[in-house]
């Protein structure tokens, strides 16, 4: 990458000057037009490039964990309003942070705003620390003189996205926990406890039990074959890994996600909850709605839904309208593309996405409540299932050499 030196409008009476690092001189007007500004001349800059580079390259090794972000988000917004300038803030937050990497993007974002490039864009050069729906919010915030408002948004918004996925964490946190003591109990008893019974069953002269026979020939296979079988279990692993990197193997995933009874509406919910939060937070930032659609789709995780919400934005591009759009998908509620019409027609679409993302979040919460609710007894009830047909098995050839000798 090389270091490109610009003079751009930020508006008809303001001319401002900065560095952007790209790949190509269309690259470097590209970046130029992300930041807002229209561009007036781009020149290779070779004497700044050693200069420049220190401040933008991030940090080695670790990572920086979304709480983090967060924090940072929030204590800046409140330094700013305080009358903190901006190098003291950042001075003090990267002070505070325990994480050596983050305090190495805070020293380098740092350096690049004291070397004249704007907050935005010191950012931008951090990688993927920073999300580029992040980086629009604090872009028209800076725009319009309003960061300190901007991080606060976004520090609400991201305190939300944490708490929900917390909240699912907690919610599947005992039922996998469940399942691993289950397995190594089971796995303990087909490998260690089973084969002491054989040496009893080998010397009795009936027959065995269905039940004791199925028991016996499992152990025996996980015995004779565990190398094999481990080996099979990483290649199926590592053939999903590769498989979800993927676009095709992301479309089948999500394809198969949204035909799974019941989690099908969950994946949903949450999908359209979490959309509308975005959309929202970008329209309400003042971003245009096309761009904050093409910043808001990446942010889902499901392609069958973010291939649906293109389609409808492309249809928004043409003239159209894209709660009508939305309806005829037939993927997503009713309830949500009705809510998007009213919204459109009277101006106020920022309230109608609250609305939808207020209800979703709602609806999510309670089902998160009802999965983790039913998953613990259910999980007890397959172990116990499990660990019982093992036990009586094994047990079954004893009770009737007790019968026989009786």
């Amino acid at each position: 990458m090389a270091i490109y030196k610009y003079r751009a409008k930020k508006d008809p009476q303001n001319t401002v000057e900065g560095t952007v690092e790209a790949f190509s001189e269309k690259d470097a007007i590209e970046k130029v037009h992300q930041l807002g500004y229209l561009p007036v001349s781009i020149e290779e800059d070779r004497s700044a490039a050693r200069l420049l580079r220190p401040s933008a390259e991030k940090p080695r090794g670790g990572r920086v964990a979304s709480k983090e972000i967060t924090t940072f988000s929030r204590q800046l917004s409140s330094l700013l309003k305080a009358g903190v300038p901006i190098l003291n803030a950042l001075d003090i937050i990267s002070e505070q942070s325990e994480n050596p990497n983050f305090k190495g993007n805070m020293r380098a974002i740092r350096n690049a705003v004291k070397d004249g490039a704007s907050f935005s864009s010191a950012l931008s050069q951090q990688g993927s620390v920073f999300s580029s729906l992040y980086l629009a919010m604090i872009r028209k915030g800076e725009n319009i003189r309003t960061l300190p408002e901007a991080l606060l948004r976004i520090a609400e918004y991201r305190a939300k996205q944490e708490e929900m996925f917390g909240r699912l964490r907690m919610a599947l946190a005992y039922p996998v926990l469940m399942a691993f003591v289950g397995a190594g109990t089971v796995l303990f008893m087909l490998t260690f406890v089973m084969p002491r019974l054989m040496n009893i069953y080998s010397s009795m002269e009936q027959s065995l039990p269905l039940p004791t026979r199925i028991v016996i020939l499992v152990s025996s296979s996980l015995r004779q074959w565990w190398p094999w079988i481990a080996v099979g279990c990483v290649l199926f692993a590592f053939v999903i890994k590769k498989q979800a990197a993927t676009q095709a193997g992301r479309v089948s995933l999500s394809v198969i996600t949204l035909h799974i009874p019941i989690y099908a509406k969950f994946v949903l919910k949450a999908e359209i909850a979490r959309f509308s939060r975005t959309l929202e937070l970008l329209i309400k930032g003042g971003i245009p709605i096309l761009k904050a659609l093409e910043i808001s789709i990446p942010v889902l995780e499901n392609e069958v839904i973010k291939g649906a919400l293109r389609k409808s934005c492309k249809e928004l591009e043409q003239g159209g309208s894209f709660g009508r759009s939305l309806k005829n998908s037939r993927l997503f509620p009713l309830f949500m593309s009705n809510l998007i019409v009213v919204g459109e027609e009277s101006g106020r679409i920022d309230d109608a996405l609250r609305e939808v993302a207020n209800a979703y979040e709602r609806d999510t919460d309670e089902a998160l409540r009802v999965m983790s609710s039913l998953l613990e007894p259910v999980m007890i009830l397959v172990m116990g299932l499990i660990v019982g047909f093992i036990v009586v098995a094994m047990l079954l050839p004893i009770f009737e050499i007790n019968v026989i000798t009786h």
